[in-house]
C-alpha cells in the first residue's frame, strides 16, 4: 500500500479539538464517504483507496495533513484538497486580537489580565517583582500599539507631539542629555570620560533591565580598548561563558536536500553579561566623571532652540516637574521612543522582533548542559502567522535565560504582541525543553521590541534632527539574525563617540551633520532581504514549512563554513563573502528567490537592488581607500580642523566607514 502526502496546512486556532469537531461534523467533502477517526476523518472511495485527514496541536496552533492511501491517484482528490483549503481559510481566517483595555484603578494587573492571558498571569505571580514587571510589559505593548495604530498601510505618529522647535538662546547646563538609561548609560559613560558634562534620565530605577545581553569577548574588547573598562572590570561583569552555541531549525517537513546540520558558533554571544553590574558600573563612571543620573524620571517633551535643548520631565515618585538644558539630546528610549515616532513618522520602523522570555532556575542537567547555548532554534513550523524562534543562554550559577521571538513586519492591524507571545512562551516552553513549569524558579522576565528599518543607503537612514540624535533601538539598526541595539552599539561605539566628540568640539550639531553619526553598515543593509524571508505578511497564508526551509537552506551553507558563519553573524561579511553565499544558496535551493519575492513584494525587491548597488559602491571605496586614507588624514590634523571643521568632520566620517568589515 502506497502512502503520499497531498496537503500540509496550518490552521491558526489553538483549540485543536474544535478544529477536529468542525472537520468531523461541519465540513462536507465534495466526494467520498466520511468516517470519523480519533484525530480527524477518513474518506473512503470504493475500489480506489482512501484519504486520511488528521490534525494535531503544537506551538498553540493546529496543523493538518492529508494523505492518500492507495496505489494510484483517486478521482477528484485535487478538488477535495482545494475545497478543504478554501473551507479552512473561510472558517479559520487569521486573527490579530487587540490589547485588552484595563482599569487598574479598580483592580490589580493580575486580576485585570487573567482572563485574557491566564498562564502569563500565573507565572508572573511567581516572580519576585512580577506585578511591577507585568505592568511594564502591558505599558510597553500599549506604547508600541499606540505608535502604530493608524490608517491602514501608513505609519504616521498620532500621539501628542513631544518635540518642539523655538528660537531660544542661552547657556546650556549640560553638554549632552541622554533619555534612556540602558544603552544611554554605556554611551554616556564614554562621553563623560571624554570630558563632557552629561545628564542621564531614566524612567525606571537605574540599572533595572527588561532584557539580558550576550556578546563575545572579541566584541567586548572594543570597550576595553576605548578605556571605558579594564580587563578585571569586564571579567567581574561576566555572568557566564559557554563553550559552544548551536543553531538548528525544524526540518521535519522540508525536502531532504535542504536539511541542515547543526551550526556550531562557539564565539558568538557566548559571554552572558550581568546587566545590573554593567549598568551600575556605567553609572559609577558617569558620576566619577562629573555626570548626573535622574532615575524614576519620565521624559515629557523637549524644546529645541538655536543653541540648546530644554528637556521637561516628571519625577515619578513625587510627581514633581524637572527641567534641564543641554547642547544636545540623545534619544536612547528604544522602540517606545515618542521622539523617534514623531520625527520620522512612517519611516520609523519597518520591522520588529517582539521578544519575550525569562531568567529561570531548575531546568535539570539532563535537559540542558550549561556549557552550551542555543543561539537560534525552532521546534515547529509557522504558528499563527509567525515563525517562532528560541534562544537559550547560561547565566549566573544555575540560571538560564530563555527567549522566544519572531521576525515581524509592522502593520497597523497586526503590530505584534508581547502578551500573546508570553502566553505562547509559558504554554510551549515544555515542548522546546522538557521541564515541569511549576518546579522552575522564575527569577525575572525579559522582554522588548527589537526594531528594524530597511534603508537603501546611509543617507536615507535618518537618525538625527537639529540637536537630537538617536542611538540603539531608537535608531532602529537591526542585524539580519541575532544582534540588537546592544551589539550594534558596542561594535560601533568607537566610531559613534569619536564622531560625536568632533561634532561637539566644532558645534556641528545641525541635523545633517549629526545624521552622519550612526551605526549604518552597507553589508547589514543588504542582508535585510534575508530577514524579510523570516516574516509572514499580515493577512497572508504561507506553507507552514516555508520559513524553516529558507533558514535551513542558508544555515546549512554556514554549517559547512564555521569561520564564515562567525564572520557573517557578527555583521562583518564582505562583498565577496556575501555574493559567494548568495550564489551557493541559489544553487542549493533555486526556489529561494521566488519565495522571498512572494514574501517581500516587488517594491522591496527593487529597494534591495538599490541597497545592493550601494553595498557594491562601498566595497569599491574600501578597495581604493582603506589601506592609506586614514593614515593620510591623521597627518592633516595640525591644520585642517582649524581651516574647515565641516570638511574635517566629513572626512572623518568617510574614514570611519572604511575597513570596518
Amino acid at each position: 500500500m502506497q502512502i503520499q502526502q497531498l496537503l500540509y496546512a496550518e490552521i491558526p486556532n489553538p483549540q485543536t479539538a474544535e478544529v477536529c469537531l468542525w472537520l468531523q461534523e461541519k465540513w462536507q467533502p465534495p466526494a467520498g464517504r466520511k468516517i470519523k477517526t480519533p484525530d480527524g476523518i477518513r474518506l473512503e472511495f470504493s475500489g480506489e483507496g482512501s484519504l486520511s485527514i488528521f490534525v494535531w496541536n503544537l506551538q498553540r496552533t493546529t496543523y493538518l495533513k492529508m494523505f492518500r492511501w492507495g496505489e494510484k491517484k483517486i478521482k477528484g482528490e485535487s478538488r477535495i484538497k482545494k475545497d478543504l483549503e478554501r473551507a479552512i481559510q473561510t472558517q479559520f481566517p487569521p486573527e490579530y486580537p487587540p490589547l485588552p483595555e484595563i482599569d487598574l484603578n479598580n483592580s490589580d494587573i493580575f486580576t485585570a489580565l487573567e482572563k485574557y492571558y491566564p498562564k502569563t498571569v500565573k507565572y508572573f505571580r511567581k516572580m519576585p517583582k512580577g506585578e511591577y514587571d507585568l505592568k511594564r510589559v502591558y505599558w510597553w505593548e500599549k506604547q508600541w500599539r499606540e505608535s502604530v495604530r493608524i490608517k491602514r498601510g501608513e505609519n504616521r505618529f498620532k500621539k501628542s507631539p513631544v518635540v518642539f522647535f523655538e528660537k531660544l538662546k542661552g547657556k546650556a547646563e549640560y553638554d549632552i542629555i541622554y533619555v534612556g538609561g540602558a544603552l544611554g548609560a554605556i554611551h554616556g559613560a564614554l562621553m563623560a570620560k571624554k570630558g563632557y558634562h552629561i545628564l542621564l534620565i531614566e524612567r525606571v530605577k537605574f540599572g533595572r533591565m527588561n532584557r539580558e545581553w550576550n556578546i563575545s569577548r572579541e566584541e567586548f574588547q572594543v570597550l576595553i580598548e576605548l578605556g571605558l573598562f579594564t580587563e578585571k572590570e569586564f571579567n567581574d561583569i561576566i555572568a557566564a561563558e559557554y563553550e559552544d552555541g548551536f543553531s538548528k531549525f525544524f526540518d521535519g517537513n522540508i525536502p531532504q536536500n535542504l536539511k541542515a546540520e547543526v551550526l556550531h558558533t562557539p564565539r558568538v554571544l557566548n559571554v552572558a553579561i550581568d546587566t545590573s553590574k554593567l549598568l551600575s558600573l556605567c553609572g559609577e563612571k558617569i558620576k566619577q566623571y562629573g555626570g548626573e543620573i535622574w532615575e524614576e524620571t519620565e521624559f515629557n517633551k523637549v524644546t529645541v532652540g538655536e543653541d540648546l535643548v530644554i528637556v521637561n520631565a516628571t519625577h515619578l515618585p513625587t510627581c514633581s516637574p524637572k527641567e534641564a538644558s543641554g547642547r544636545l539630546l540623545i534619544d536612547a528610549m528604544g522602540t517606545a521612543s515618542p521622539i523617534a515616532w514623531q520625527l520620522w513618522g512612517e519611516k520609523t520602523f519597518d520591522s520588529v522582533c517582539p521578544t519575550v522570555g525569562a531568567v529561570v532556575e531548575g531546568i535539570k542537567p539532563e535537559v540542558w548542559d550549561k556549557r552550551y547555548g542555543d543561539v537560534l532554534f525552532s521546534h515547529g513550523d509557522i504558528s499563527r502567522g509567525r515563525q517562532l524562534i528560541w534562544e537559550l543562554f547560561p547565566g549566573v550559577g544555575d540560571e538560564l535565560t530563555i527567549y522566544l521571538f519572531h521576525y515581524h513586519q509592522v502593520h497597523p492591524d497586526n503590530p505584534g504582541s508581547l502578551l500573546q507571545m508570553y502566553e505562547d512562551f509559558f504554554s510551549i516552553l515544555p515542548e522546546y525543553r522538557r521541564c515541569d513549569m511549576d518546579q522552575l524558579v522564575w527569577k525575572k522576565p525579559t522582554f522588548g521590541y527589537i526594531p528594524g528599518r530597511f534603508t537603501i543607503n546611509g543617507n536615507e537612514r535618518q537618525v538625527a534632527q537639529e540637536r537630537i540624535l538617536a542611538i540603539g533601538d531608537a535608531a532602529s539598526l537591526q542585524s539580519p539574525l541575532i544582534f540588537t541595539g546592544f551589539g550594534s552599539l558596542v561594535r560601533n561605539l568607537g566610531k559613534l563617540t569619536g564622531l560625536l566628540d568632533i561634532a561637539l568640539k566644532y558645534n556641528l550639531l545641525d541635523g545633517k551633520s549629526l545624521n552622519y553619526i550612526q551605526a549604518y553598515q552597507s553589508n547589514i543593509a543588504v542582508t535585510w532581504l534575508f530577514s524579510k524571508g523570516m516574516m509572514v505578511p499580515t493577512y497572508k497564508t504561507l506553507p507552514p514549512e516555508r520559513i524553516n526551509a529558507i533558514l535551513n537552506t542558508f544555515f546549512g551553507i554556514l554549517a559547512e563554513e564555521p569561520e564564515t558563519a562567525d564572520t557573517f553573524i557578527k555583521d562583518r561579511a564582505s562583498w565577496l563573502t556575501f555574493n559567494r553565499l548568495a550564489l551557493k544558496a541559489a544553487v542549493k535551493n533555486p526556489r529561494l528567490l521566488i519565495w522571498i519575492w512572494e514574501m517581500a513584494g516587488s517594491k522591496d525587491i527593487f529597494r534591495w537592488l538599490l541597497s545592493y548597488l550601494s553595498f557594491t559602491v562601498s566595497a569599491f571605496k574600501n578597495l581604493l581607500f582603506s589601506h592609506w586614507f586614514s593614515q593620510w588624514l591623521q597627518k592633516q590634523e595640525s591644520w585642517l580642523p582649524k581651516f574647515s571643521p565641516g570638511l574635517w568632520f566629513r572626512l572623518q566620517v568617510f574614514a570611519s566607514n572604511l575597513s570596518r568589515w
